[in-house]
């Protein structure tokens, strides 16, 4: 096979039709099995964003995404959290594996410095993952600019938004739906990068209190 033409065929934005056939090596590990199957490449995509869609902040968001950063802050670099709703509770961040001093907590005092240092922070290349939740719907263009600044800097972005914002068209690579049910939280995958949506996985998730 012609070497250009394999090359084309192996990158991870190009989908063959087979879900089985797409790789992505960057893609990051959630930590879950049962999960990981089902996330394209096997694991969060680097260099994108994932949207989760909540009912209401607190059910369980940041605990499904511990694992993975606690494998990302090994890299030493920076884990930024974009205006959260809720305090960071540092000791159980730091119970949980994380190099605390490697987190950085931004709180933007409007929507649009809120959406400005979210594409700051995921275009600079220093860190490994930025966390955001936005204030205000963003506009589709908005969301582009984020998805291209994740791509430029190579970093994870995680926006967190309410499910009644499921119906907006996005450009995220994954967009999760997460209900609590039975001290599990039900994950629907609305959409994922080179494969159909509407899989739905059961977690156990750990007993780490991660706000304040």
């Amino acid at each position: 096979m012609n070497a250009a033409l394999e090359s084309l065929l192996k990158h991870p934005r190009l989908w063959r039709g087979e879900r089985t056939l797409w790789q992505d090596a960057n893609a990051i590990a959630s930590g879950f099995t049962a999960l990981d199957t089902q996330l394209p490449g096997d694991g969060w995509p680097s260099g994108a964003l994932t949207e989760i869609l909540l009912p209401k902040p607190g059910v369980g968001e940041l605990r499904l995404l511990l694992p993975a950063l606690t494998r990302l802050n090994q890299d030493k670099k920076w884990i930024a959290l974009i205006g959260p709703p809720f305090i960071p509770y540092a000791p159980a961040w730091q119970a949980s594996g994380l190099d605390i001093s490697r987190l950085l907590w931004v709180h933007p005092c409007s929507s649009c410095d809120h959406l400005w240092a979210a594409e700051q922070a995921l275009r600079a290349g220093t860190c490994a993952a930025v966390l955001s939740w936005p204030p205000a719907q963003p506009a589709f263009k908005q969301l582009r600019r984020l998805q291209l600044a994740a791509e430029t800097g190579r970093s994870w972005g995680v926006l967190f938004r309410p499910v009644t914002e499921s119906v907006q068209a996005s450009p995220a690579a994954v967009r999760l739906r997460l209900k609590p049910h039975d001290k599990k939280l039900s994950v629907h995958l609305l959409k994922r990068r080179g494969a159909w949506g509407g899989e739905a996985v059961q977690l156990s998730l750990p007993l780490f209190r991660v706000i304040k």
